[in-house]
């Protein structure tokens, strides 16, 4: 019997059966896998429910968290109230601007890499990347996001004790708060406290819950992005080429990446009533994931979908996930993604893997190649 492929580990399941009985620190969480299904359950918020505080990812994350995450742990109306009211600031990417901004941090991370024969590009590349650009999206110094870089790849789950990391980030959050310029702050913290849903000012736990979020979300999904895009055109100068100065085709790379790496697996959801997953029985209040991962690989929707096709059109993968509760920080990873793919090509005239180690997500049911542990490369300029 041939082992599962560590890139796509659920396509026996997905073509066999449309479902993998997993179990996940011994809860067992039906994985929804096929394209069409995990669309049809990600509009089904009234079977497939995120009004369950910590209980969204998978595994949970009672013991690193009190807080609702908002809004991506709420149904309808309430999500929608608070996605509306985030809406503004995880748009600011569409801004050139912004965009501008983001071309120059990235500039400057590559010109430093330049100089040094070789960079780790995990924990001194994309790491800071991706913190240093959060800071230009809450309206924050890039200096602040010094603090950030030191928790890790992962808020929670990056070190030996994920409960102190839980605590670390919330009393950063609840003093970020007590320190903000209420009445004339611009930063993300000052609009939070000056916020209001529905004509009343947001409780305390509404606050943080949703900086916990922000904060956790997309943080090690853009350093896998960042980390496994620079490994490929290591490997396929040509393609990056080709492509670096097309808008266009940066685009359609962009998405093809989000697709292929697909770095958040999955997504669980909360079923309300008694509810029966292709043939497995559901109980009330019980879990199912949603598996954006095997969805981005189903052979029914992706031609050849192990294959990297830069110019992939059309391309309707669920890396940013699917219906209501799709990535609000989209916008925000598209525009990192995109500029990093331009300059990598314009700015560099070679990249070489020097160490790799790579990190993978191992359940009992499944061993998915997800990014990086560590990867070194030395670049060398244009």
């Amino acid at each position: 019997m041939t082992e599962p492929d560590p890139i796509d580990p659920f396509r026996a399941a997905r073509r066999d059966h449309g479902v993998l009985a997993a179990q996940f620190a011994g809860e067992p969480i039906p994985m929804i896998l096929r394209h069409a299904d995990v669309r049809k359950a990600a509009r089904d918020w009234e079977t497939y429910s995120s009004d369950a505080p910590m209980r969204v990812p998978i595994p949970s994350e009672e013991a690193v968290r009190s807080v609702r995450q908002l809004p991506i742990e709420a149904d309808p109306p309430l999500h929608t109230r608070f996605r509306d009211l985030l809406k503004p600031i995880f748009l600011q990417p569409l801004a050139p601007d912004y965009q501008a901004r983001i071309d120059t941090l990235i500039a400057g991370l590559i010109d430093a890499a330049l100089t040094r024969p070789h960079v780790e590009i995990v924990r001194n590349f994309a790491l800071p990347l991706q913190s240093r650009a959060l800071a230009c999206l809450l309206g924050m110094p890039e200096a602040a996001a010094e603090e950030w870089i030191s928790w890790g790849t992962h808020v929670f789950h990056d070190g030996d004790d994920s409960t102190d990391k839980g605590a670390v980030l919330d009393r950063y959050i609840r003093a970020a708060l007590d320190g903000a310029d209420v009445p004339a702050g611009t930063d993300f913290f000052a609009i939070l406290r000056r916020a209001t849903v529905d004509g009343h000012a947001l409780t305390r736990d509404e606050m943080v819950g949703i900086a916990n979020l922000t904060f956790a979300g997309g943080r090690d999904t853009v350093i896998h992005a960042v980390s496994r895009i620079i490994a490929y055109f290591a490997d396929h100068r040509a393609e990056l080429a080709k492509i670096a100065s097309d808008t266009k085709r940066v685009a359609f790379a962009t998405e093809e990446f989000v697709r292929v790496v697909s770095p958040l697996t999955h997504i669980g959801r909360v079923c309300p009533h008694p509810t029966d997953v292709h043939g497995l029985a559901v109980p009330a209040d019980a879990r199912v994931s949603l598996c954006w991962a095997s969805a981005n690989y189903d052979e029914a929707v992706f031609d050849q979908p192990e294959t990297v096709r830069l110019d992939r059109s059309p391309n309707p993968h669920l890396g940013f996930g699917s219906g209501i509760h799709n990535c609000l920080g989209a916008t925000q990873a598209r525009t990192i993604l995109r500029s990093l793919i331009r300059q990598l090509g314009t700015q560099t005239r070679a990249i070489t893997v020097m160490a790799e180690q790579r990190q993978y997500e191992d359940q009992p049911s499944y061993r998915r190649w997800v990014g990086y542990e560590s990867l070194v490369v030395r670049m060398e300029p244009a």
